[in-house]
């Protein structure tokens, strides 16, 4: 059966201590999760909710309101939507280079080789669905600061990015070599781009615009594209988001209108859906699966599946679709 591609937001397993900075005052009620892939965590105790992989990797971020998640630098892709709250994506070593104020459905794609942290501002727990790109990641680099106070808490971090927590009795191992702090240098390298270019980073729900060339495109049916690196070969032009950094992959918004229907269709890339607002019945021939708000589902290359939007106020949804350039649907 096909259940086991879904992930239900209420299964959700979070881990707590994935990171470095998870003892940092003001950062020590973050929940972390790996949805799909391997991830990014320097935990090797984090869950995995599956494993197969995607050519990226899905995650996720739970905070309650004033919880930052600390300055830190990737190598490879961040894209967050905000499912959930009120978020400030904050930006530079020191977090003092600007920032950005994100509301619910809004996307950030964060370039990569820079610093950036992120704060719910808001006065509910707030949920950012994440998308990193490649298989591995690749580790994360945090600023000299985030290593003092890990220290002072009890956490060390290897070279290579596992992390050892010494207050529940684990032990550097023999030999091993400790993460370094970043010098001025390498800081340097990773410098904050100009707030004009980081504009143009943050796409909101009113500027997402419906793309009549879509092969899913129908009545009560839209596919708007959010990122596109390049033009497709399922008829998008690039951006609005596009990079001057590699994705690896596109980032739609689904909506559908209450009853409307996308005919059963095979995909030739990895295809990731995430509910953000309705009851959205994925229908494939090794099953059905209904989908709510926070739901996460992975259908396998070349399945067909057929799609039906059951509330009454429709559903907005988010696909994830492997490669620069997704093919055309095949519809069966």
């Amino acid at each position: 059966m096909i259940q086991h591609r879904l992930i239900r937001y209420a299964d959700l397993i979070p881990c707590r201590n994935a990171f470095v900075d998870s003892r940092t005052p003001g950062s020590d009620q973050k929940e972390n999760f790996t949805l799909i892939g391997p991830g990014v965590s320097e935990n090797p105790n984090q869950h995995v909710h599956i494993a197969e992989p995607h050519g990226f990797n899905i995650g996720g971020a739970r905070q309650p309101p004033r919880c930052l998640n600390s300055q830190h630098s990737h190598e490879t892709a961040e894209v967050f939507i905000v499912h959930k709250g009120r978020w400030r994506m904050i930006f530079g070593v020191n977090a003092d280079e600007g920032e950005a104020v994100m509301e619910e459905g809004d996307v950030i794609s964060i370039p990569i080789h820079m610093f950036r942290g992120f704060e719910n501002i808001g006065e509910e727990t707030g949920f950012l669905f994440a998308v990193l790109g490649r298989d591995n990641p690749g580790k994360v680099t945090w600023s000299p600061r985030v290593f003092d106070l890990a220290k002072e808490y009890g956490l060390v971090l290897l070279e290579g990015g596992r992390l050892v927590d010494t207050t529940l009795g684990e032990a550097v191992p023999a030999g091993a070599t400790l993460q370094r702090a970043p010098t001025a240098g390498d800081i340097a390298a990773l410098a904050t781009p100009p707030a004009d270019k980081l504009a143009g980073c943050v796409v909101k729900p009113r500027d997402f615009a419906p793309n009549p060339a879509s092969p899913l495109a129908r009545d009560g049916v839209e596919e708007l594209g959010i990122i596109t690196p390049q033009a497709t070969a399922d008829g998008f032009a690039p951006g609005p988001i596009a990079g001057w950094w590699p994705h690896g992959f596109n980032l739609r918004a689904l909506r559908l209108e209450s009853g409307a229907t996308v005919p059963s269709h095979r995909r030739a890339e990895e295809e990731v859906i995430f509910v953000h607002r309705g009851v959205l019945q994925v229908t494939t021939p090794e099953g059905e699966v209904i989908m709510g708000p926070g739901d996460t589902f992975t259908t396998p290359k070349g399945l067909p599946r057929a799609f039906r939007a059951c509330s009454s106020n429709g559903v907005a949804a988010y696909v994830v679709r492997g490669g620069d350039s997704p093919a055309a649907p095949e519809f069966v």
